[in-house]
């Protein structure tokens, strides 16, 4: 699933592979806007990187499905 993150002041976002799903991200951005205001937002990378943005700089998380991409060349006429 790839998960996309916009830190405010910052051009770039992250975009972030995890094996999390949808509703597992979802729950992990509520708890961390609950917490108090020195709270983060925290996730695991498919590749046991983490990654912690501070709720403050939080600007957007886009989560989206993966989608199965077609392997070979069938279809493409």
């Amino acid at each position: 699933m790839e998960v996309k993150i916009g830190v405010r002041s910052v051009h770039r976002e992250l975009v972030i592979e995890t094996d999390l799903s949808a509703d597992q991200v979802e729950e992990e951005i509520r708890n961390a806007l609950a917490a108090d205001r020195g709270g983060v937002f925290a996730i695991t990378d498919a590749k046991g990187r983490r990654v912690v943005v501070p709720v403050a700089s939080l600007g957007f998380v886009e989560i989206g499905e993966d989608e199965s991409r077609p392997v070979g060349f069938g279809g493409t006429l």
